[in-house]
């Protein structure tokens, strides 16, 4: 009978363990994933911006249309990219795809802002002035979810990793996130916006 008592505690007490783990790598999925929304705000709110600030500098830029076409593209191919990463921020190749679809379209914004320096009555133009500001707003709260994305998923990875939990994590399923990092160099150079 005391047999019993200790196996049936034992089993409670590896349960309640292994529950524990299981519980809290949840937690921490859902936080990074959580994250991960915050900056699909940030980006959603730029992607609105770029319409209009394209739509004001139209009509200054006529003869410009490449560039505020390869704007508009790259704007719909970062879009179409975020909402897959969004559907699985853990997803090392959606993460990647969207990078690299934010690179392109920080590409196209610096180009863009490098012909707006050409058009003087188009800085001064005071819808273009408050578009640029609520750009640059977008900008440094996307950067803050970046952070705050970033370390997230490092928490989660660490949990993941560390001793027992990786014993578990992969036949709970499990997977390591990636990080929101930039790889390529260009794309670390800040884009030049200056009125």
């Amino acid at each position: 009978m005391l047999g019993l008592i200790i196996t049936v505690a034992v089993v409670v007490v590896i349960a309640l363990f292994v529950g524990g783990i299981y519980n809290s790598l949840v937690a921490l999925r859902n936080r990074f994933k959580n994250a991960f929304a915050q900056i699909d705000v940030q980006l959603k709110r730029r992607y609105d911006l770029i319409p209009n600030l394209v739509e004001t500098a139209k009509s200054y830029m006529k003869h410009e249309r490449e560039t505020l076409e390869a704007v508009v593209n790259a704007r719909n191919q970062a879009a179409a990219a975020g909402k897959a990463a969004a559907a699985n921020p853990g997803n090392p190749a959606a993460m990647q795809q969207l990078l690299g679809a934010e690179g392109a379209l920080a590409g196209a914004m610096s180009k863009l802002m490098l012909v707006v320096e050409q058009y003087p009555d188009l800085k001064a133009n005071q819808t273009m002035s408050q578009l640029m500001e609520e750009l640059t707003s977008t900008e440094n709260k996307v950067a803050f979810s970046r952070q705050a994305f970033n370390d997230a998923v490092m928490h989660y990875n660490t949990a993941c990793e560390k001793f027992p939990a990786v014993m578990l994590a992969g036949a709970f399923g499990f997977q390591p996130a990636a990080l929101f990092e930039i790889t390529d160099v260009q794309e670390r150079v800040a884009p030049k916006v200056s009125f």
